[in-house]
């Protein structure tokens, strides 16, 4: 949760559940004793409520109506707005600095600005509609003549662009600000203090902004940037600060001005935790540290209301569905927090029973939970809450007590009014509240009002019952409504509080329900004002004036020095080195202030100086244990100190003066001390590398993970979790040094990590006990799921992406005996973290969310789940792909008879079994609701098709593999790309080799978009010669559209030729054993953070040969060239971005490992144990980011235990390489820059652009540390022919071009008007189609080359218009030459030409040098289309192979090999325990015969 409660001053209140229309008004008979009264009725409920601040002008906006209603007399009388149409105003905001402006916003581009209070609105137009569901304007704190406004342009529901614009002259003009954006602030956007202003020099107009990644549209990738001129030339992308150190920092998913704090929040993937960096100017940024013991997490804190030297933030410690919190705050410049109180009451909506009394410093309000161990244990446990007062800042915290009994306050999290503060308002040192004295606060109904006219130290009865409530001149009046139903009268007090009188609001026996009730913003006026319902349905607001009640305005002698904070009854404390005071109205005076809209002056005076006055110095934290400010790293030494064996240097107390403390004398805790020479060293690093080696009973390794700390993390621990064949599970924090056995005693049959956060795993036991962990193994709690886990081969657990804790278990009913034949599976959802179950879906197969980043829909998916179920709920009929967004609630079936679906990126796939039940077909969508038919190229040659191989979608198009040849042992197919939307695919590349499981030869280099590697069948066109698989490898560098055999290397790995002609690709080129052939799928080619890098084991050859022959071979840049590394079979590892490369020896008994630190120049070997050990695997974190790695083997000379052994590389450097993305050509930068490239390319445009990476240079003795930003800039291109692909029904002809295949008929395109009625034109094909990976601008378009463009029909006029505006005017003659005699001309020329020249090639296009000619430069160009994505997924077929990667039984009940999906294994990834939930599906899994 992201809140910050407001002050009272200016600022709009939305009505949810409140909307006004205006009528007449009636004056109720005026009380000579009490005050005069006045109603005016209105016809619907008020969308918007405010005071012009400093006024009684009030704006009610009718959103229903469209129209705004204007009161000058504080809600007497109301009148229309006659300058803004009826049914235009949208929305309605007051300016929160300038108490004259306020803003009407229409719903589309029309809105007004009145600068006069609303008495004149001005119209003006914007280019785009203001955001229906963010905060449209942004205000400048000193200018309010400059705005920000936020729009978004919606093509549909779920598909808007949000851009921003800006304004320096109130809107009589508005410019472009910058597009994709998020949301963007003034850091002028809030008043500052004066140590601020004296001390940050800062542009006026500089605009922070969240906006997209750059190569992402995606949360994940979001970023901050900021610029000062408004984005203009030079600046159009903004300056990106560094977040954490020499880092910029993606994920921002939250910004927010607090006081002059600017902070921002980062979320990564696979963590719910998030970074907290904060900033008083938007260029030095500093992450907020909190206590180890407390983490922030997305929708778990909520940022408070603050000071000007602290920032007040409550993070949630209990479950989301019973929550409770802990209250922090930070020293002056937001980088360090403190525990204030433990136990604070939250709600749901992420609202704190926390409030600060106005105008009173140190004073703050909360409510905690007494009974919070209770609560922890259990959601349902009835919370006993207690409310709290603190007079000194939070240091301490005692209850309130009414008539010696403690009292207790309702507070935010029951809000009864929605205008301003809950207890308090400028008046001074009086607060109001309802609640109830006792052990614990009850239900508001059983509250009364209670009264403090000194600022919440000793409280009176006001009046029994609950009540609404508000104050008026300076505190001198009380008004009081009665607040549990309907009442006739109000009540009020002029002696604060002590006595009150009634007066009546409406004649006769009618009765209002109160609403709001309301004064001006700074409670100095004597006028309030009521809204209310009469009869539960008619909306009246009443207008109380009090001005008559008494004629004498008040004098000196009516007033009194009041004290705030006192620490006794007589001593008045002090706050921020000040005592604070006031001269306000005494309590039984017999006037009023009258002073209206001028606010009580508070009056200070110094105090000495005291420890609560200083706080931590830079390079030093709070240690809670300690109580004392401790170094937070090593400590910067003066210069000529510490030189000369000198054990001490006088520097830093640790402490400072907090900025804007106005302390004189006292304590000093600023004078420099001596401290310890060593505090300013590093401990030496060893220069050796270190090694653990642990034992462990059982005879292999079940399964591991890696709990990755992400990119938000606080922490540094490297966690893994394994299993062993008995059962047994272990944990480590430190990468394997130390392990602990957890859960004894308990038989672990399954580990299952949460798919979308690191922090949470859960452990079956195979039966309905489920253990599991929400913060890496530190405590463990457990669930009973409805039945034992299912003995289908499917995924038992589910996980949502958004939503942490809600599950779906998948289990199995009715299955005691084996014999059962109605043995079947019921999936259940939790959305509790397992606390409560409901049933789901009964006679199911599976069940998935289906919520994922990037899918169109948004909160419409959230509770969308499909499951496969059995029609009828009965055992062998027809498999049913059935959705509900409800639970189940109600359902529909999407296909009758599938076999498996897949849900990847923005795409969800669809095998279902064709009408002739010999073939599949696929459906593709991508909003979950609408399904499209997959359309296959007529070029692809299958009889039948019977089985897939689903291939990433990361580059916004589907790969499918589409087996061609099933024989056993020489299984091969194609590969076919569909287009953006999944529905049209296109013939890719020939022959790639399959196995019998169905699993693909085919990988996407990690980390470098458009590399991708693949084995074909070499032989499949030679039927005698067609028993073994002759291999050969290939690669593409832009995205499958060429592909080439690898170049061997000139030499092999001891320095000798090869013995084949290398200069002959043909028949001597690199082979590599790919992911059919892996015992371990996690051992990719690439690394997701070493950029340009790849290793593997192979051959050079006509053709691949044996892996035991093979030798290891390695690249740096991305496939282009390639070195011999090491003779034989080896196992690879990447470590710290790809700086450490370290190998072992498969399968084969060694005790040393090799190493490289210079991208495999030169390799050092490393004896890691005494003994020769038998080594399964090698594994690091999945981001390669670790300088730790793990082996995983058995010792061949003990009693055979398994072992991991830690090699830890950290002793060899402490020195972390230097970015400097400011200079970067300095000779100290560790960093160069590198260009991926194609080889056969003259230029470095790929996909459109010419990208850039940070590598550290090779001879650097340093380490990488945080993940370097990638890419470091990006170079747009104009299109060339290989921006392009054929369109389906086209083929690749010997020139180059795209031709129709056969007398087929090219694509229907008209059919984009038929899928969307607001479409105006379209285009007819040509034969090409834009690669969806590439982002080239301008230039040859060929997808429109030679195109014709035609209205959509009902888009007529609409046409003839664009038309029009696109085309030049021209006079008579000009018109007639070009309209008659040109196309006559054209025509005759065109028509001969094609008759001698073009032949029976109607369908294909030549296109001058870049199809014709240019073919000549470019021999690759006739290699097949072909689109790679990232890592492979699975495969389905008919008759079935698998049913999807699931769990094995065996593995789940003891024993067996089990499998996680592709995508966890891809990088050594052992963190996903999920099987069919993304990326990674088997499309035709079944048990039956092929029909």
């Amino acid at each position: 949760m992201w809140s910050k409660k407001l002050p009272p001053a200016s600022l709009l209140v939305p009505f949810f559940l409140l909307h006004l229309l205006w009528t007449t008004t009636v004056h109720a008979r005026e009380e000579k004793k009490g005050p005069s009264i006045s109603q005016t009725k209105l016809d619907n409920p008020p969308a918007n409520f405010f005071y012009f601040d400093d006024s009684e002008i009030i704006l009610i906006h009718d959103r229903d109506a469209g129209i705004i209603l204007r009161s000058v007399d504080a809600g007497k009388e109301f009148k229309k707005v006659d300058d803004i149409a009826e049914g235009k105003a949208w929305d309605v905001q007051p300016h929160p600095f300038n108490p004259k402006v306020a803003y009407a916003l229409g719903e589309t581009t029309e809105h007004w600005i009145t600068n006069d209070q609303g008495e004149s609105w001005t119209k003006f137009k914007t280019d785009a509609a203001p955001s229906l569901f963010k905060q449209p304007l942004g205000f400048h704190a000193t200018d309010s003549n400059k705005v920000l406004l936020h729009t978004q342009e919606c093509k549909g529901i779920f598909d808007c662009e949000e851009q921003d614009y800006y304004t320096t002259d109130g809107f009589k003009s508005v410019k472009p600000l910058r597009k994709n954006t998020s949301n963007c602030i003034f850091v002028h956007s809030t008043l500052r203090s004066e140590v601020d202003e004296k001390d940050l020099e800062i542009p006026e107009d500089r605009v922070v902004c969240v906006v997209i990644g750059r190569d992402s549209p995606y949360a994940k990738d979001f970023r901050v940037v900021f610029s000062d001129d408004y984005f203009k030339d030079g600046s159009k992308d903004g300056y990106e600060p560094y977040l954490d150190g020499d880092r910029t920092v993606k994920g921002i998913i939250k910004m927010a001005m607090v006081k002059g704090y600017l902070v921002a929040a980062a979320k990564a993937e696979h963590t719910a935790e998030m970074a907290l960096y904060v900033t008083k100017d938007a260029k030095t940024w500093h992450r907020a540290e909190f206590p180890k013991d407390h983490k922030l997490e997305e929708d778990a804190y909520t940022i408070l209301e603050s000071t000007n030297y602290s920032i007040q933030v409550d993070v949630m410690t209990t479950k989301p569905s019973n929550p409770m919190g802990v209250l922090f705050t930070s020293n002056s410049n937001g980088t360090y927090f403190t525990r204030n109180i433990e136990h604070t009451n939250r709600n749901r909506g992420g609202n704190v029973d926390f409030e600060k009394i106005q105008g009173i410093q140190g004073i703050v309000l909360v409510n905690i939970v007494e009974n919070w161990q209770d609560v922890a244990r259990s959601s349902r446990a009835q919370k006993k809450v207690k409310t709290k007062i603190s007079f000194h800042d939070g240091r301490n915290f005692e209850p309130i007590t009414y008539d010696k009994k403690e009292l207790h306050l309702h507070s935010v999290t029951d809000i009864s009014n929605f205008f301003g503060r809950i207890y308090s308002s400028s008046a001074p040192g009086i607060v109001m509240g309802v609640g109830n004295t006792g052990d614990y606060l009850r239900d508001y109904e059983e509250g009364d009002l209670y009264v403090s006219d000194d600022a919440g130290l000793t409280w009176n009865l006001a009046l029994k019952e609950a009540h609404k409530y508000e104050f008026g001149d300076q505190g001198a009046v009380l008004l009081a409504i009665y607040d549990e139903g309907p009442t006739n009268e109000i009540s009020y007090s002029i002696d604060h509080g002590k006595t009150w009188d009634t007066a009546a609001l409406v004649d006769g026996d009618k009765k209002v329900r109160a609403k709001v009730l309301t004064t001006t913003p700074d409670s100095t006026s004597l006028k309030f004002v009521l809204l209310a319902t009469i009869d539960r349905k008619d909306y009246y607001v009443f207008s109380i004036d009090f001005e008559g009640l008494h004629e004498r305005k008040c004098e000196k002698d009516d007033f009194e020095d009041w004290h705030a904070r006192p620490e006794s009854q007589d001593d008045p404390g002090c706050v921020m080195g000040q005592k604070q005071w006031y001269r306000r109205r005494k309590a039984d005076a017999k006037c009023f202030v009258g002073e209206k809209f001028e606010d009580p002056v508070a009056q200070f005076d110094e105090c000495p100086c005291t420890k609560k006055d200083f706080e931590c110095d830079y390079n030093f934290k709070w240690d809670d244990p300690e109580h004392r400010c401790v170094p937070a790293g090593t400590m910067p030494v003066p210069s000529g100190q510490c030189e000369k064996g000198d054990d001490t240097y006088k520097g830093s107390s640790g402490y400072r003066l907090i900025p804007g403390n106005k302390c004189k004398g006292g304590v000093d805790m600023e004078q420099e001390v001596d401290r310890d020479c060593r505090e300013s060293k590093k401990a030496p690093v060893s220069g050796k590398i270190s090694v653990e080696i642990t034992s462990f009973r059982g005879k292999y390794f079940m399964e591991h993970y890696y709990l990755e700390r992400a990119g938000s993390s606080s922490g540094t621990d490297q966690t893994v979790i394994m299993r062993t064949n008995e059962k047994e599970i272990y944990i480590s924090r430190d990468h394997g040094k130390v392990w602990t056995r957890e859960l004894e005693g308990k038989e672990i049959t399954a580990i299952y990590p949460h798919q979308y956060i690191n922090d949470d795993v859960f452990f079956l036991t195979g039966g309905e006990t489920v253990y599991y962990t929400t913060n890496r193994g530190a405590t463990f709690d457990s669930f009973t799921a409805d039945a034992p886990p299912t003995r289908d081969k499917v995924q038992i657990m589910g996980f949502h992406e958004d939503r942490q804790n809600w599950l779906l278990w998948t289990g199995a009913v009715d299955c005691s005996s084996s014999k059962n034949r109605e043995c079947h599976s019921v999936t259940s959802y939790s959305t509790d973290r397992g606390d409560h179950w409901s049933t789901l879906a009964r006679y199911v197969r599976k069940c998935e969310f289906i919520k994922k980043e990037g899918r169109p829909g948004g909160d419409e998916l959230e509770k969308l789940v499909y499951c496969e179920q059995f029609e009828g709920e009965k055992l062998g009929g027809p498999l049913q792909l059935v959705s509900s967004n409800n639970w189940f609630g109600d359902q529909e079936v999407k296909f009758p008879d599938v076999i498996d679906f897949a849900t990847m990126s923005e795409f969800i796939i669809v095998a279902a079994k064709d009408s002739d039940q010999k073939s599949l077909k696929i459906d593709t969508s991508m909003d979950g609701r609408i399904f499209a038919d997959a359309l296959f190229p007529k070029n692809l040659k299958v009889p039948h098709q019977t089985a897939y191989t689903v291939l990433d979608s990361s580059t916004h198009a589907i790969f499918l593999h589409v087996t061609v040849q099933d024989r056993a042992s020489f299984e091969y197919g194609s590969i076919v790309k569909s287009n953006s939307n999944g529905t049209s695919y296109v013939l890719s590349l020939d022959g790639v080799n399959r196995n019998e499981a169905g699993f693909a030869d085919f990988e996407k280099m990690l980390g470098l978009q458009g590399v991708a590697l693949t084995n074909v069948v070499a032989n499949r066109e030679h039927p005698s010669d067609n028993k073994v698989k002759k291999l050969k490898s290939m690669i593409t560098h832009n995205d499958g559209a060429q592909w080439a055999l690898l170049p061997a290397p000139k030499k092999d790995a001891e320095g000798h030729d090869f013995e084949c002609d290398i200069e002959n690709i043909d028949s001597c080129s690199l082979h590599l054993h790919a992911y059919t052939e892996r015992d371990d799928p996690r051992k990719t080619f690439s690394s997701p953070s070493a950029i340009g890098l790849m290793m593997g084991v192979g051959n050079v050859g006509e053709y691949l040969t044996r892996k035991s022959d093979g030798d290891l071979f390695l690249t740096r840049d991305g496939g282009v060239t390639w070195n011999a590394v090491k003779k034989g079979n080896y196992m690879w590892e990447y470590g710290d971005q790809g700086s450490i490369l370290v190998i072992v020896k498969e399968n084969v008994a060694t005790k040393v490992v090799y190493y490289s630190r210079d991208e495999g120049d030169t390799w050092t070997e490393y004896q890691f144990s005494e003994s020769e050990m038998n080594i399964f695997s090698i594994s690091t974190v999945p981001s390669d980011n670790s300088r730790n790695f793990l082996l995983w083997g058995k010792d061949t000379h003990s009693d055979g235990k398994i072992v991991t052994v830690n090699l830890d590389f950290t002793g060899l450097t402490d020195r972390q390489c230097k970015l400097m993305l400011d200079d970067l050509n300095s000779d100290e930068r560790d960093y160069e820059l590198w260009t991926p490239k194609h080889p056969l390319q003259d230029d470095n445009c790929l996909f459109g652009k010419v990208a850039q990476y940070h590598r550290k240079k090779r001879d650097r003795d340093c380490y990488n540390g945080p993940k370097i930003p990638d890419p470091h800039t990006k170079k747009y291109c104009a299109c060339t022919r290989q921006d392009f692909e054929c369109e389906y029904n086209y083929e690749r002809a010997s020139d180059g071009s795209c031709a129709l295949v056969g007398n087929h008929e090219p694509p229907d395109h008209s059919q984009a008007c038929r899928d969307d009625p607001e479409k105006v034109s379209y285009f007819t094909p040509t034969g090409y189609r834009k690669i969806p990976l590439s982002e080239c601008e301008g230039g040859k378009e060929l997808e429109k080359f030679t195109s014709m463009e035609h209205p959509c029909p009902g888009h007529e006029k609409e046409f003839g218009k664009e038309l029009l505006k696109k085309q030049p005017r021209l006079s008579g003659f000009w018109l007639f030459i070009v309209a008659v005699v040109l196309p006559i001309g054209m025509a005759s020329a065109v028509g001969y030409w094609v008759w001698t020249n073009w032949g029976r090639k109607f369908g294909r296009i030549r296109l001058g040098g870049d199809a014709g000619s240019g073919t000549a430069e470019q021999p690759w160009i006739t290699y097949p289309v072909m689109a790679v994505a990232a890592v492979v997924a699975v495969v389905a077929t008919i008759p079935m192979l698998l049913g999807s990667l699931w769990r094995s039984v065996t593995g789940l009940f003891g024993g067996g090999r089990r499998y996680t999906t592709r995508s966890s294994f891809a990088r050594g990834r052992g963190d996903y325990a999920v099987v069919d939930p993304d990326e990674d599906e088997l499309l035709g899994d079944d048990d039956e015969e092929e029909a």
